[in-house]
């Protein structure tokens, strides 16, 4: 059979394994919570830094650029010299650029701090999840500990937000990265008894021109996808996006002549570990971008505060967190492929029942759907990460690890990216022929191109009553993000059937993920 997880029916995990593992999210937690902590700090960064357009862009951006860029080198890094020693040294790293950026005084300060943050972070989210696979041998308890890393992953990324609120209520802007400290000590003193070292016998040296190398192919890609998010399809945004292409080719012919490559290929030549990654970066990809436009959706067309939007989105995030916890169970009882079919159906569903709340523009409409969306995301992403890190050789978790970290930074991005830009284009075809005669040609501008910017337009109008266009201009951003439900709903049951019969094809047994 191709692609059987190692490891069925190993010895039960005790105690200090289960406090290893709690350890272990917590951390992840913080990692992935910094990545939307400072959603609501901005306003109080801009009022205390006042950074200009562009390093405002910076300041938002640079922790998941480095994250990306780093999460590979990091993985392979862990698997050479030990990945609890890579653990420890990141969550120092990260402990220290936290107090840095809590302390900024300047604009530049808090995006070099920020930079270093996503290095130390790109530490920490690979060598947790392979270390989890080392602390549980017994398969069925290892489903399980992936499911509550997983859930500690997406919690970071839905509480930071509302974390970020209550403290910006009472203290400094700085207090969202000050919160980290404590973590991290509690990992540094705790680590060292409760988590074993793993280190792969056969790393030779880590090749630095691979690191390079492999640098210049995930941030341009990256810049150039996040900057078409931000600004909308245009031409000279493919540039940069070429040119990591093209660098990613000389990546991966170094890779093939290297003895020792940052990368080893030979793992996606494991069908179990190629198509689970594909079905993975799928997954993500449209989460990232329904729920970026959730977000947006009920602060801009339903005009709730941020807070108020993040208290909202509290029933979701229990969903997320509750299926997070139980998608082992799933996973036992119907074996990783049916798991994944009928997630990816389920995903389906609620992506269209999206479509027709956002179209109705219905708040319990959306926030109904984004809970069956968790129903069926949830244990996808679970699954394939156990099968993407399972298939892989032990000595290479840290890098299988790192490469399903990488797909889902990249998956996430081209999401938002590609999504933004669809519900963009319907926007502005929507806006066209508007009367915005009223308007000067720059404020037109900016109301034709987002609702975002026809939102700031509005508000600097004043008025007691809202100008017509901004009605028009909501009902034209929830039609595009209708359309995109509609779109990533259609191509999850595409993407159902072809996952189908990859699995039938590379043999995956049904029961190849139950408990034994």
């Amino acid at each position: 059979m191709h692609g059987k997880i190692a490891g069925e029916g190993g010895r039960l995990a005790g105690r200090r394994e289960w406090v290893g593992l709690c350890v272990l999210s917590i951390a992840c937690l913080i990692y992935s919570m910094d990545l939307s902590v400072l959603f609501l700090a901005m306003p109080a960064i801009v009022a205390d830094l006042d950074p200009s357009a562009s390093e405002l862009l910076w300041i938002n951006d640079i922790y998941g650029f480095m994250v990306a860029g780093f999460l590979v080198t990091m993985g392979t890094l862990g698997d050479r010299i030990g990945r609890r020693r890579v653990l420890l040294i990141g969550a120092f790293a990260f402990g220290v650029a936290s107090a840095l950026a809590a302390f900024s005084s300047t604009a530049q300060q808090l995006i070099v701090s920020r930079a270093l943050l996503g290095i130390a972070g790109a530490t920490i989210a690979p060598s947790t999840l392979s270390l989890v696979v080392n602390l549980f041998q017994n398969e069925a308890e290892r489903n399980r500990a992936i499911g509550i890393w997983g859930t500690a992953f997406a919690l970071g990324g839905l509480v930071g937000p509302l974390i970020g609120g209550v403290l910006l209520q009472y203290f400094h802007w700085g207090s969202v990265f000050l919160i980290n400290i404590p973590v991290m000590m509690a990992l540094l003193i705790a680590a060292p008894f409760l988590l074993p070292e793993y280190r792969s016998d056969e790393g030779g040296k880590l090749d630095l021109l691979s690191v390079v190398l492999s640098l210049a192919t995930v941030l341009p890609i990256i810049y150039g996808f996040k900057h078409m998010a931000a600004y909308g399809f245009e031409t000279r945004q493919l540039v940069p996006i070429l040119i990591g292409l093209l660098v990613g080719v000389l990546f991966v012919r170094r890779q093939k002549t290297l003895a020792h490559p940052l990368i080893d290929l030979g793992l996606f030549r494991i069908p179990a570990f190629t198509a689970s990654l594909m079905v993975n970066l799928a997954g993500v990809f449209f989460v990232f971008g329904v729920f970026l436009f959730q977000n947006l959706f009920l602060q801009l067309v339903l005009g709730l505060s941020p807070l108020e939007a993040a208290l909202w989105s509290i029933p979701s995030a229990l969903v997320f967190t509750i299926m997070s916890f139980q998608a082992y169970r799933i996973t036992n009882r119907f074996g990783a492929v049916r798991t994944v079919l009928i997630g990816l159906l389920v995903n389906a569903a609620g992506t269209a029942a999206m479509a027709v709340a956002a179209y109705a523009e219905s708040l319990l409409g959306v926030l109904g759907a984004s809970m069956i969306i968790g129903l069926g995301f949830v244990p996808v992403i679970l699954t394939t990460t156990g099968l993407i890190v399972g298939t892989a050789p032990p000595e290479r978790a840290g890098s299988a690890s790192a490469i399903s970290e990488t797909s889902a930074e990249f998956g996430g991005a081209l999401g938002i990216a590609l999504l933004g830009s669809l519900a963009t284009v319907v926007y502005r075809i929507w806006m066209d022929g508007v009367d915005l005669n009223s308007l000067d040609e720059a404020q037109a501008t900016a109301v034709s191109a987002t609702l975002a910017g026809a939102v700031e337009i509005a508000k600097t109008l004043g008025g007691a009553t809202a100008p017509a266009w901004l009605e028009t201009a909501r009902t034209g951003f929830a039609l595009g993000f209708a359309v995109c439900c509609i779109v990533a709903s259609f191509t999850l049951l595409v993407l159902a059937a072809i996952t189908r019969k990859v699995y039938a094809y590379v043999h995956i047994d049904d029961s190849s993920a139950a408990a034994h």
